[in-house]
């Protein structure tokens, strides 16, 4: 079977494993995953299914040791717990972990039950991630979420009884939503917070019904740019304040309470996707390549079933575009990126010049081989990558 070469570049940021449950309860209006509502679903097939696949997969990727395990959706929380330690069993008898394997399930409030939660743990899974959005009853609602405030805070005491690691979404810049609305709620969610949380932007999507509705002219009271951006710097300073600073763009985090998952993409180590619009990178024989599976639940597992992979396109990506894509992901990060491994992949340098000009601006620091946003130059983090990519 294939193995990856000793120096192969995806080292530096490990490997990984997403696996996707595209169900939901209801689709959110402002959601452009992958996921579907759907009356009836046979928990066994899709046992089966994801079991073949990652007998699949494993076979072409033997021999790493594997970091991270990460069910999205979707909903993974309306996963049979026994399915989900089936899932884990396989992968641990099929790859070497690491000693310290995270193994994350995302997780809607409405979705969470106590013995379910008890029965994820027993499986295996030490982190959870959770879907609040809001802590607001009129936003959850005009946000189609399906929990109250209340339930949220539930389902937080119940993840934190049974799991040492959990973290939760907030989305913020929120319609007819004020500064001193958002302190508020991030005050609160702070007091809530064990290691991790994830705190976006509502974007407009096309191709979702708010992005429908935006597009029509319906979707009133979004703030604008400069408020947008003071609440991200509130959320800088709150968050620093409490312990939880910026790891990421988005994502905050204790020392330790780091997602290692996601540190994998932003890293460009490799990871296989399992499941129906799964996203992969894995890297073979020297060459890299991006894969994806098919779209569609039906369409996917038909596909596992009938042929044995679920896969639908497999891409390569040349050095230059590794490249490209490094600096595009670890630029994100607080720790930023690593100019000797982009110059490797892409044969040449940085253009100094660029550097020293955003250096001037106060956008980008460097220190040795090391590259990083400032904090003024995290929000335009887009403009530098252009400039730099020129």
């Amino acid at each position: 079977m294939a193995t990856s070469e000793p120096t192969a570049d995806w080292q530096a940021g490990g490997f990984g494993l997403y696996i996707h449950w595209p169900f939901c309860e209801a689709k959110c209006p402002y959601c452009d995953f992958n996921s579907h509502v759907s009356a009836q679903i046979d928990q066994g097939a899709w046992l089966r299914a994801y079991l073949s696949e990652i007998d699949r997969i494993a076979a072409e990727l033997p021999g790493r040791t594997l970091g991270s395990v990460f069910f999205g959706g979707g909903t993974p929380s309306l996963m049979e717990p026994s399915s989900v330690a089936a899932i884990l069993e396989a992968i641990r008898r099929l790859w070497p972990v690491s000693n310290d394997l995270e193994v994350t399930l995302e997780a809607n409030p409405s979705s969470v039950e106590a013995g379910r939660f008890a029965g994820y743990r027993d499986a295996g899974v030490n982190r959870v991630s959770m879907g609040v959005q809001a802590l607001n009853d009129a936003d959850l609602k005009r946000l189609g979420r399906l929990h109250s405030v209340r339930e949220a805070y539930a389902a937080i005491d119940v993840a934190k009884a049974a799991f040492e690691r959990v973290s939760f979404d907030l989305i913020y810049a929120r319609q007819d939503q004020g500064l001193a609305d958002w302190r508020a709620e991030l005050t609160q969610a702070l007091d809530l917070a064990a290691d991790h949380l994830s705190l976006y932007q509502l974007t407009i999507e096309p191709g979702t019904a708010f992005g429908a509705r935006h597009a029509r002219g319906g979707l009133k009271g979004l703030p604008g740019e400069d408020l947008s951006a003071d609440m991200y710097d509130l959320t800088q300073d709150l968050c620093g304040a409490a312990g939880l600073p910026a790891y990421e763009i988005s994502n905050h985090a204790s020392d330790f309470g780091q997602s290692r998952h996601n540190l994998v993409y932003w890293r460009s180590g490799d990871y296989a996707g399992v499941g129906p619009g799964a996203h992969g990178r894995v890297s073979l024989n020297g060459r890299r390549f991006a894969t994806e599976t098919f779209l569609q639940p039906q369409t996917w597992l038909d596909a596992v079933s009938n042929t044995g992979s679920g896969a639908s396109q497999r891409t390569e990506i040349t050095p230059s575009e590794q490249a490209e894509e490094y600096l595009m992901m670890s630029l994100r990060l607080a720790e930023g990126s690593d100019l000797n491994r982009f110059s490797l992949l892409r044969g040449e340098s940085v253009d100094a010049s660029k550097v020293a000009e955003l250096s001037d601006l106060g956008l980008i620091e460097q220190h040795g081989s090391h590259l990083r946003a400032t904090a003024k130059g995290r929000p335009v983090l887009n403009g530098i990558l252009r400039e730099l990519l020129a």
